[in-house]
């Protein structure tokens, strides 16, 4: 199976910003994109609604307002982080995340194009990078779970992560000066939720340690253990059932579903469709067969693998 993988440089993992759950999750996609189609930094990302429906397990209703407000407010969203100048010295920068943003009403996407200090530290990466599966994330509704999990992995070669400063910590997981500001707040709102969700939902399971200086508690370490995975069940399948689960990215599901829309065999399945709104009801499809009867599953699987030249 296709594993969508985040990758992102360090100085982004430990960059500092502030963005809501819907943007954090869109940017997500927009990296996720930006590696699997290869499109020129110069060019806009595109975001397809039902992309972020079954990546997030989210509601289509829902999916639909969330972008929307995610697009009008994503413009205004920076971030801070560190880089080595060419004489070595530390550079302080602060950028915007992107240099347009779009939301298409009729379509239900969102169209970004990162900015330029952005675009180097998702693309091309060759060293000082962390990767991980978007589905590690997927299911977590804190951005403070999201944004601590990318702070521990960027670890997981030790499963421990040294003392950070109070300070530091709230300033890399997005916490404005004016919140939490009570320990005990701090704690329950922010720390034990985003470990609880991390550990409920992800490969890890995670906990920390408080440090003090008299009666302070002035930072916090972490440490983490990759959680065993379980043996896979293997399926006897009905060796007269076609399958109707493929490897497909998101390109390959666009690209097909076009196709498919066109194709003769299948035409009557389109109703009073006509080939865009075809092709992404096909898309839908491929992307989740059980969303229809299985009999008209079989059908659109029929014609990828009989009428186009899609191999898998």
């Amino acid at each position: 199976m296709k594993k969508d993988l985040v990758v992102k440089d360090n100085a982004l993992i430990n960059a500092s910003y502030n963005l809501d759950l819907v943007e954090q999750r869109l940017i997500l996609l927009a990296i996720l994109e930006a590696r699997e189609s290869n499109t020129p930094t110069n060019k806009d990302l595109t975001i397809h609604v039902d992309s972020y429906i079954n990546h997030f397990n989210v509601h289509r209703n829902t999916a639909y307002q969330a972008l929307q407000d995610a697009s009008r407010n994503l413009f205004e969203r920076r971030f801070s982080y560190q880089k080595l100048t060419p004489k070595g010295n530390i550079e302080n920068v602060t950028s915007r995340w992107v240099q347009r943003v779009s939301y298409v009403e009729n379509e239900a996407l969102v169209r970004i194009r990162f900015s330029d200090d952005v675009e180097p530290l998702i693309t091309n990466l060759e060293k000082h990078f962390t990767s991980y599966e978007l589905e590690q994330v997927s299911n977590l509704t804190s951005v403070y779970a999201i944004r601590l999990y990318e702070l521990l992995i960027a670890w997981r070669s030790t499963g421990k992560v040294a003392m950070i400063g109070l300070d530091e910590l709230r300033s890399k997981l997005g916490i404005e000066p004016h919140e939490y500001k009570r320990m005990g707040q701090f704690k329950e709102k922010v720390l034990h939720l985003a470990i609880e969700q991390i550990n409920d939902h992800t490969d890890i399971k995670a906990d920390y340690e408080q440090h003090k200086k008299g009666r302070s508690i002035v930072g916090f370490s972490f440490s983490f253990k990759q959680k065993t995975k379980p043996k896979p069940v293997k399926q006897q399948r009905d060796p007269d059932t076609l399958d109707m689960f493929c490897d497909m990215s998101d390109a390959q599901i666009k690209t097909y579903s076009s196709i498919l829309s066109k194709v003769h065999s299948i035409s009557d399945l389109a109703g009073n469709k006509d080939y865009s709104a075809f092709a992404v009801w096909i898309g839908n499809v491929l992307r989740d067969p059980a969303s229809v009867r299985e009999e008209t599953a079989k059908r659109v699987f029929k014609a990828l693998r009989t009428e186009t030249d899609f191999k898998g």
